[in-house]
């Protein structure tokens, strides 16, 4: 099959990226420092390489479930784009140490943010980031969405648990 052009200009998809990362990266430098600069870079790398992986797992064959960009094609700028995922992956754990969250409580706080990443795809997909192909849906990326915060808050908390690092550190006994 040939590659499907949507458009070949510099236009609203292309600016919904750069305004993502703009107010993501500036929410971040504007919030107190909670997490460690490796805690944020930790995060902050998950969230790109997560999106990449699960993006690129759906949206090339043999799912080919949509197209990212001007076409259908992978252009420089659709790498680019996968940098607005890191201030929002760092926002989702700075929420979650920020406000302590635990327990139950955990499952609510995921569901929230699986609904501001389909406010965000929506949003993408009205400015021309994301074009869907083969019968997908919207409502397809929840469950995608709610694996990749499960995914990101398991590997921080086995990164970074304060209990882990207790352990490590009690000596050893005899």
């Amino acid at each position: 099959m040939g590659v499907v052009i949507y458009d070949q200009h510099f236009n609203s998809n292309e600016l919904y990226v750069i305004v993502m990362m703009t107010v993501g990266f500036t929410i971040y430098r504007l919030l107190p420092r909670t997490l460690s600069p490796l805690q944020t870079a930790f995060t902050m790398l998950l969230s790109v390489t997560s999106g990449l992986i699960f993006d690129h797992t759906i949206a090339i064959p043999p799912f080919d479930l949509y197209d990212t960009g001007d076409n259908s094609n992978y252009e420089v700028f659709d790498f680019i784009s996968y940098l607005m995922y890191a201030p929002y992956g760092y926002l989702y754990i700075y929420g979650f140490e920020r406000f302590r969250i635990s327990g139950i409580v955990t499952i609510g706080y995921m569901v929230v943010w699986a609904a501001i990443a389909l406010l965000f795809e929506w949003l993408g997909v009205k400015s021309g980031v994301f074009h869907y192909k083969h019968g997908y849906y919207i409502l397809y990326s929840i469950p995608i969405y709610l694996v990749v915060l499960s995914i990101q808050l398991g590997a921080y908390r086995a990164a970074f648990s304060s209990h882990r690092w207790q352990k490590i550190k009690e000596p050893h006994p005899d």
